[in-house]
C-alpha cells in the first residue's frame, strides 16, 4: 500500500499505548496499529467505515 498518508489520532502519544492510524483510500479507508506499521491492515468501503464509527462511538 505504498503512497498513501497515514495518519494518527492528535490525542495519540509516544507512551505505548493503543493507537490506529488511518488511510483515506480511493475507494475507502484503510485501518492500521500505528505500533505495527507492516503489519495487517483493514480496508473499509466508505459505508462500513460509518457502520464502524457509529458502532464505536455507542459504547
Amino acid at each position: 500500500m505504498d503512497g498513501v498518508t497515514w495518519r494518527k489520532a492528535s490525542r495519540s502519544n509516544d507512551q505505548g499505548g493503543a493507537c490506529i492510524e488511518l488511510a483515506a483510500l480511493t475507494e475507502g479507508v484503510a485501518v492500521r496499529d500505528s505500533k505495527d506499521p507492516d503489519g495487517p491492515r483493514i480496508e473499509l468501503d466508505p459505508s462500513s467505515f460509518r457502520a464502524l464509527l457509529t458502532g464505536l462511538k455507542l459504547r
